[in-house]
């Protein structure tokens, strides 16, 4: 009987619960997900050995884990059904396990919810990105995914978080925890406060162009970190798309926002020397030419004119959410130190800053791609 390293939870039962019988040889814990509790496991069968990748979904993060699979295994359905018609690539999608009883998810004796993937042989994920080509092939992965779903049919997918790109809703948050300011924090930020504040207006640009039918809804993906795409291990080219728990309708603009936060910041999260937040140009150019290269298609006008903007837009409404975790007490973001939320919200209000002086430039190379 194997054994499983390191975990509370009895990984040899979920295993049997997605039908993978009595056959574990080892598992541990695995990546480097802050989120949800995930397991690398081998199993025996028959004389061939299989790997899966176990999780337990974060019920404080996601309330209805039910929901969140259906709209996983909808979306894993359909793609693959596309890539299927593909010409033989690389590319995959994620496969969902199924329990058992036909489900897509598993509940365990203590009530968590477990989900089981197949674990993508022979490719990794980079926490840091290494270079521009790796930022192009990531960014146009993150196109194409959008492009595959873009003709998903009805119905609609569940909202598994509310509000969780609605920057006025989110300041609207920061502004009533200045109010109640529940640990006398906000005279040590007024600077971050006014600056948050004062770009109220801007915050509303891409909900106030949804409402008037400029923008449409799509499908997106909404956690478009560069190491949530899995590159071949021999050849550098993606594979698979991960971490679907944030899957439902968005704006595209939202993906490729967050994409220039992430891989433009050449420092880590919490900086303290401001000096050295600067965006990273080069990167920026490849991220656009690598969407681009697969949303081109399908993006309309507005959209494609905003893309630049959505840069900034998702920096400073990361910069407020973290402002208003610092002022509220640490509930949210978990930090190992006094004061992290706030030097997270520095600086990405630094990194805003600069995006916004290379706005012109940035839109200028859009245009022209």
């Amino acid at each position: 009987m194997g054994h499983d390293s390191g975990s509370k939870h009895d990984i040899a039962a979920v295993g049997r619960a997605f039908g993978a019988g009595d056959g574990l040889v080892q598992a541990g814990r695995h990546g480097s997900g802050h989120i949800n509790d995930t397991y690398l496991a081998t199993y025996q069968v028959g004389s061939g050995r299989i790997r899966y990748v176990h999780q337990r979904i974060n019920h404080d993060v996601f309330k209805d884990p039910p929901r969140v699979m259906e709209n996983i295994s909808r979306v894993t359905e359909h793609q693959r059904a596309k890539l299927a018609a593909e010409p033989s690539g690389t590319r995959t999608a994620l496969t969902c396990v199924r329990a058992t009883d036909g489900q897509p998810y598993w509940c365990d004796p203590e009530g968590n919810t477990w989900r089981t993937y197949t674990f993508i042989e022979n490719a990794r994920s980079y926490d840091v990105v290494e270079s521009t080509g790796q930022a192009f092939i990531a960014a146009r992965a993150f196109g194409d995914f959008q492009k595959m779903l873009a003709d998903l049919p009805s119905p609609r997918l569940h909202e598994t978080i509310l509000n969780f790109h609605n920057t006025p809703w989110r300041l609207e948050r920061l502004e009533a925890a200045i109010a109640a300011d529940p640990h006398r924090r906000a005279d040590g930020c007024r600077p971050e406060i006014d600056y948050a504040l004062s770009q109220r207006a801007q915050a509303r640009r891409l909900i106030d162009l949804q409402a008037a039918g400029r923008i449409p809804e799509r499908i997106t993906h909404n956690d478009t970190k560069l190491n949530n795409v899995m590159l071949d291990a021999a050849t550098g080219e993606d594979v698979c798309v991960i971490d679907l728990d944030t899957v439902m309708p968005g704006l595209t603009l939202y993906d490729f926002g967050d994409m220039v936060r992430t891989a433009t910041m050449p420092v880590k999260e919490d900086e303290q020397d401001l000096t050295k937040v600067l965006m990273q140009w080069p990167m920026f150019e490849a991220l656009a030419r690598g969407y681009l290269a697969s949303a081109g298609a399908f993006l309309n006008a507005d959209e494609r004119a905003n893309l630049a903007f959505s840069g900034w837009l998702m920096t400073y409404e990361v910069g407020v959410r973290f402002l208003t975790d610092h002022l509220s007490g640490d509930t949210y973001f978990r930090i190992t130190r006094p004061d992290q939320n706030l030097d997270r919200c520095r600086a990405q209000f630094a990194l805003a800053r600069d995006l916004e002086r290379h706005l012109p430039a940035m839109e200028r190379l859009i245009a022209g791609l």
